[in-house]
Formats: structure tokens, sequence, C-alpha cells
């Protein structure tokens, strides 16, 4: 009689039948979960000084809901980051890429990034790019107590061994301000007014331009990143919809919980209060 096979066994009948043709190549990848981060390093060649953490929001929708992004927002520094796993980063991603490219004739210098997969303490890598990310950059700037232009041009001369950057002990968070529509469609012009009124956070231009009129008008998909410090990210996050409640601009659209994995994370930290 015929014996059904068990619904385990079809991945390994289909991994034989692909090996079976002619020149076949498999890959098999390991299947990472846990909590996405971004670290960033200053790269000279070998040398190396970290930079900062943080952590965005690529999905358009609270709740990192709906299609993803380029970012919808972003905090500095990132909680599961901890000093720790940084270490940890140093030591086992950023250094050894500087040092393999070295070794293969091409050393890297500028900011290289790490996109991480966290779990149980630990971080995986999950792709390098050699750039500032955004809206991750405008939080890093914010926190940033160094000269930056120095460190950067130090990296370019090989002498990061002489570096050592400052950082603000504040929280940074980045909430970006869209074109209704975006992912997908937008509309392009619509006006944009009291940006210079904000009080409780810089605002950093992305997609702006002035129209004939010399009003400043929309001009892309992602075109404010409003940002604010405070003494935890609770605060900052406060601090930075204050400052989108006093932009006017009847076309934005954006996320209401940026930040609100650290949030949750800081409250499960506060102390219970004592019942009477």
């Amino acid at each position: 009689p015929h014996t059904p096979l068990p619904a385990d066994a079809l991945p390994l009948l289909l991994l034989l039948l692909l090996l079976s043709l002619p020149g076949s190549e498999i890959v098999i990848e390991e299947f990472l979960d846990g909590e996405e981060a971004s670290f960033f390093a200053l790269v000279d060649g070998a040398a190396a000084v970290p930079l900062a953490s943080a952590q965005d929001h690529k999905a358009v929708g609270d709740g990192d809901t709906g299609p993803n992004t380029g970012g919808m927002g972003a905090y500095s520094p990132a909680p599961v980051l901890t000093p720790h796993i940084e270490q940890q980063v140093m030591e086992e991603i950023v250094l050894p890429t500087a040092h393999a490219m070295v070794s293969e004739g091409c050393p890297f210098r500028g900011v290289l990034f790490a996109g991480l997969m966290i779990k149980n303490g630990k971080a995986k890598l999950l792709e390098h790019n050699v750039r500032f990310g955004d809206p991750e950059c405008q939080g890093l700037m914010a926190r940033l107590d160094s000269d930056l232009l120095a460190a950067l041009m130090q990296a370019c001369d090989g002498e990061l061994a002489q570096v050592k950057l400052l950082w603000k002990p504040e929280t940074s968070l980045t909430v970006v301000m869209a074109a209704n529509g975006y992912p997908g469609s937008y509309k392009k012009g619509t006006v944009i007014k009291n940006t210079e009124a904000v009080r409780t956070a810089k605002v950093f231009h992305a997609g702006t331009a002035l129209n004939a009129d010399g009003e400043l008008v929309a001009a892309g998909g992602r075109v404010l990143g409003v940002t604010a410090l405070g003494k935890d990210v609770a605060e900052a996050q406060a601090a930075a919809y204050e400052g989108v409640k006093q932009i006017l601009w009847d076309d934005a659209y954006y996320r209401k919980d940026i930040g609100w994995r650290a949030v949750e994370r800081l409250k499960q930290q506060q102390p219970v209060p004592a019942q009477q």
C-alpha cells in the first residue's frame, strides 16, 4: 500500500531533485529572528572607532504595519544594543571586516554601517553599508558632541587611533514627516508652514523646495525629519512630536509611535509604586 510521506520530508525531496540537475547549486541560509538595530563605526583602513547605535522604523504604519519605506523615524542609542553587544560587534564584525578589506588590497576609509539582528544577547550581521543611514544620521548628529569633520579627515589620513569621540548623554528621536500616500504615489508642491517656529526639536529638510512665491513646499516622499533630544527616549519622543504638531502642512503623514519599543522597555525598567 502507498504510504504518505511526512510533511517534513518534502524539503529534502526538493533538495535532492535540485541537486540531481546538472550544474545546480543550492544556497542554504540560516533563518534569523530577533530585534533589528543599526551600528555605525568610522574606519581608516585597519583601525575603527565606534560611533553609535540606532533603531529605525521601516514600515509605513503604526505598529510596524504596511509596506516598507526608506525609514519613518529612528532613535539613538538603541537600548537593545547594550555595551556588551557593542563590544562584540566591534570585535567580531567591524574590525574583522576592516582587516579583511586591508588583506584583500582594498582598505576602506569612511563610515561603516552594520545592520544587525540581536537575540539572546548576541548580534549577527545582516548587511553592511558604507554610509550614514537616513533617518538614523539625524539622530546621531544631534547626539555627537565632537567635531565630525575633524574625525572624518583623520579617517581619510589613517589617523583614527588618535580619535576619541564624545557623545551627549541624551537620547535622540526623529519623526519623519512624509507626503500623504508615501511610499506609493503622492503629490508634490503642497505648502509647508511654521517650520521655523519649532522650538522643541530641530527640523531637517529632506524633500523640500521653494515655489515661485517663495513658499516652502514638499518635493519628495520623505520630506522633513523632526529630531529632538531628551533625558530618555520618552522625553525625546514627546519633544519630537510637539515639534511635529507645530508644523502646518495639510498633506503630511507620519507615524505616531516612533520609539515604541524603547519606550515600552523603559516602562518595564521603572519601579512599580508601592501600594499604600
